[in-house]
């Protein structure tokens, strides 16, 4: 199945090394001689994702959704929220997805990728009827001052969940077009028994093209009730071949096992040592994965977090301590970070710049009501980094 395109139509290549300078000079090894990873060039693709499309509908003022009459709806999915920071700044992007043959809501949702600049493919499946398949409802406020925010996912007849590997032409896009980077999370690799089989084969083929692979874990305790023994298999096939791995200490030990420090900590010391010592445990393990990245948030209010980072690449760390940040919708925080991230391994930056570009797309999708950052240019991440909020005019 051919790519539908969105806005960009550019190569990977030419997008990321010709039209800018460089924050800091790229560099294939540490200080230690660690070797950081090297994105394919004169890929068609920087960034692809495997995902299940859906649409999250959110009260107006933030209203609580039992009491609000109106109601905001946007298309989203974990995956394509990374995708995003990418594709707004020209990078050219891929969804592998699957719709809902003649459903208004999957026209929907195929409008906004193309106005966000992400091409699709993906087989459009017929409904079979009012009980057949359709795409997720992800149904969610932005909560308000001490009320935390609420999330209720209608899942039922997901279309995503029939995703798999023979959907696509794998050879084409990977092996003959080219994509730099893999980008799968452990929702959609989680999601059923067809897309935990599909997560992997894609990985593993992408892989022998010479594709990065980067693998957020996201632990979700309902997608793996009753399926613990065959997702801890899968993860760990995936995150054996992943070359960049994204999780907090509950998602290494509950997707990978690994036995970490007790729940808790009263400050940013303990969290800190608590990643470092087990990410150099998980690296013993992993040990094709370079680059491991964690976003750190502690909530004051609905309105207010504090927001930090942490980014171990060539066995160095680089740390951003949290700091106050406005919210008006914290959903998609955390895709931003992993967009941010992967937006600055592909444009060939310096690691210390990847944490910096990784903690700013968050921060920026948490000042927004989508559930995607959109940065308007690197100036803009570089000046919500650097703190600098003056008007521009």
């Amino acid at each position: 199945m051919t790519p539908e395109k969105g806005k960009n139509e550019k190569t990977a290549a030419g997008s990321a090394d010709e039209k800018r300078p460089r924050p800091a000079g790229k560099g294939e090894k540490t200080a230690e001689g660690c070797r950081l990873p090297s994105p394919k060039r004169n890929a068609r693709y920087g960034l692809a994702c495997v995902t299940s499309m859906g649409v999250r509908i959110t009260p107006a003022g933030s209203m609580q959704v039992q009491g609000s009459e109106w109601f905001r709806m946007q298309s989203t999915s974990a995956e394509t929220n990374v995708l995003n920071v990418s594709s707004s700044l020209g990078i050219p992007c891929l969804a592998l997805t699957a719709f809902v043959a003649g459903s208004p809501i999957a026209s929907f949702i195929k409008s906004r990728l193309r106005a966000r600049g992400i091409d699709f493919t993906g087989p459009d499946k017929e409904q079979g009827g009012p009980w057949g398949y359709r795409h997720q409802f992800n149904i969610a406020d932005t909560g308000a001052g001490l009320r935390a925010p609420r999330v209720w996912n209608d899942r039922s007849g997901e279309v995503g969940r029939e995703i798999s590997a023979s959907d696509y032409d794998l050879r084409k896009i990977f092996a003959e077009d080219g994509v730099s980077v893999l980008h799968l999370s452990g929702l959609i690799a989680a999601l059923s028994e067809k897309t935990t089989a599909a997560c992997v084969g894609i990985a593993e083929y992408a892989k022998s093209c010479g594709t990065l692979l980067s693998f957020d874990l996201n632990y979700r305790a309902s997608f793996w009730k009753g399926r613990e023994s065959e997702l801890r298999e899968a993860f760990e096939r995936i995150a054996g071949i992943a070359d960049i791995l994204i999780g907090n200490e509950e998602d290494f030990q509950l997707c990978l096992g690994f036995d970490g420090p007790e729940t808790g900590g009263n400050g940013i010391a303990d969290k800190i040592g608590g990643f470092e010592e087990m990410i150099s445990r998980v690296s013993e393990k992993y040990p094709g994965a370079s680059v491991y990245a964690t976003a750190l948030r502690s909530v004051i209010s609905a309105e207010e977090h504090l927001w930090g980072a942490l980014v171990r690449a060539g066995g160095k760390w680089y740390v951003e301590e949290p700091r106050s940040i406005r919210v008006t919708d914290r959903i998609g925080g955390g895709d931003g970070f992993a967009g941010g991230l992967l937006y600055a391994i592909l444009r060939g930056y310096a690691p210390e710049d990847w944490m910096k570009y990784a903690w700013s797309a968050g921060a920026l999708a948490a000042s927004s009501l989508n559930d995607y950052a959109e940065p308007a240019d690197e100036k803009q991440l570089l000046d919500i980094y650097g703190g600098n909020a003056r008007v521009i005019r």
